[in-house]
C-alpha cells in the first residue's frame, strides 16, 4: 500500500480527497494548473507531489501518464476532471486507473444518448418533467444551458410560461449570460418547489453496501445575495439583475429521520439501474440532488457520478451519518481512501477501478 499514490485534479473537492488519503496513509499527487496552484502548495501537509501543468488537460500527455503509472497512481475523478479533460479523453486517452466507473461520468449531461435522465427513468425515480421545445412550456420551468462566458458554469434561468421564456431568453443573450449557439445544449425542466438537499452516497464494493454519508446544500451566487435583500428591494431590482445560480459554496444539512427510508430506497434503485445500463455501475461516491416537496415526495433534479463539490465542508469533522457506520466521523475523501485500502487487503482493487 505504501507505493500507491492517490491523485486528482487540483480543484473542486481535491482538498477533501488529499486530506482523506493522508489520514489513511497514502501519498498524494495534485495535478495543478499554472496560476491556480497556490492552495495546494500552501496546504502542504496533504500534497506530497504537486504537478504544475500549463493546463489541466495536459495530464493526458504521454509523459504525465507515464509518471502517474510509474507511481502506482489511482486517480479520483471530480467535476473539474470531466470538464477540463473531456469525456472522450477520459475514456480513450487516459490509461491510468480511475477510482469508480469512468464510463458513467458523461451521464451527468442532460442532452444526448447518455444522460442522467435515462438513469433516473431506468431506476423508476421521480424527476422533473422535461420539455423538448420552448413552445411546449405549460407551467413554470427552470432552463439549464451553458453559461456564455464562464464555460465551466451553467446559465440557469426560471420562466413562468412560454412567453416569459422567450423574453428572458433574449434578454440573457443580450446581456451575454447565454448564447443562442448553445440552444441545442438546453434542457427545460418543470420547476419543482421544495426543500433542497444534496445527498452524498457511497457504493462500497468491499462492504457490499450503499451508504448515505452526508447531506449538504448549495450556496449560489448571485442568488444568495439577492435572497438576503428585503422583498421590496428584490422587486425593485428584478428587472436589472440577472440571477446566476452559480455554485460558490456549501453548508451542512440534515433531513428528517423518517425520510431516510426513502433516501436509501432511491439510492439502491439508482445503483441497480447504473449496473444494468453501464456495468459495473456506479462505484464509490455519487450524489443525488433532490427536492422534498410539500407532500414529502422526493424529486431528483440532478446527479453527480463522482465525488460531490460539497464534501470539503466535512474535512476534519467528518460526515454526519458516517459515524453510524464506523463509530467515528469520516469525510467522503477519507471514505474513498478507506475503500481503496480495504480492497488492497481484500484483493478487490480491480473491482473498484476502471
Amino acid at each position: 500500500m505504501e507505493s500507491i499514490h492517490i491523485a486528482t485534479i487540483a480543484s473542486h473537492s481535491a482538498l477533501d480527497v488529499f486530506d482523506g488519503a493522508k489520514d489513511e496513509g497514502f501519498k498524494t499527487i495534485a495535478v495543478c494548473q499554472k496560476g491556480r496552484e497556490k492552495p495546494y502548495l500552501r496546504f502542504r501537509r496533504v500534497v506530497d507531489i504537486p504537478l504544475i501543468l500549463d493546463k489541466f488537460a495536459d495530464v493526458i500527455k504521454e509523459d504525465m501518464v507515464s509518471f502517474l503509472r510509474a507511481n502506482n497512481t489511482i486517480f479520483v475523478p471530480n467535476r473539474s476532471f470531466s470538464v477540463y479533460i473531456g469525456y472522450d479523453n477520459i475514456e480513450q486517452r487516459f490509461p491510468v486507473p480511475i477510482f469508480g466507473n469512468r464510463y458513467l461520468l458523461r451521464y451527468e449531461e442532460r442532452v444526448g444518448e447518455k444522460t442522467y435522465y435515462r438513469l433516473l427513468d431506468a431506476a423508476g425515480i421521480r424527476r422533473p418533467k422535461t420539455f423538448s421545445s420552448p413552445d411546449e412550456i405549460d407551467r413554470p420551468v427552470i432552463v439549464k444551458m451553458p453559461h456564455a462566458r464562464k464555460r465551466v458554469e451553467r446559465g440557469f434561468f426560471i420562466a413562468v410560461d412560454r412567453d416569459h421564456f422567450w423574453r428572458k431568453f433574449r434578454k440573457l443573450i443580450d446581456d451575454g449570460v447565454i448564447s443562442d449557439k448553445d440552444i441545442d445544449k438546453m434542457s427545460i425542466e418543470e420547476l419543482v418547489i421544495g426543500a433542497h438537499f444534496n445527498v452524498n452516497y457511497f457504493r462500497s464494493i468491499a462492504r457490499k453496501d450503499v451508504e448515505i454519508l452526508s447531506i449538504d446544500r448549495r450556496l449560489q451566487t448571485n442568488l444568495d445575495g439577492f435572497l438576503r435583500l428585503p422583498a421590496e428591494v428584490q422587486l425593485e431590482l428584478k428587472d436589472f439583475i440577472d440571477i446566476e445560480m452559480i455554485e460558490i459554496g456549501h453548508e451542512p444539512a440534515t433531513i428528517r429521520e423518517s425520510m431516510l427510508e426513502k433516501l436509501f430506497e432511491i439510492g439502491d434503485k439508482f445503483v441497480e439501474a447504473t449496473t444494468r445500463i453501464e456495468p459495473p455501475g456506479v462505484i464509490g461516491s455519487f450524489t443525488l440532488q433532490l427536492m422534498v416537496t410539500a407532500d414529502l415526495d422526493v424529486v431528483v433534479f440532478d446527479v453527480a457520478l463522482r465525488i460531490g463539490g460539497g464534501t470539503n465542508i466535512y474535512m476534519g469533522i467528518g460526515s454526519q451519518y458516517s459515524k453510524l457506520y464506523f463509530g467515528k466521523p469520516v469525510s467522503m475523501g477519507r471514505r474513498i481512501a478507506m475503500e481503496i485500502k480495504d480492497c488492497v487487503y481484500m484483493n478487490c482493487l480491480e473491482e473498484i477501478v476502471t
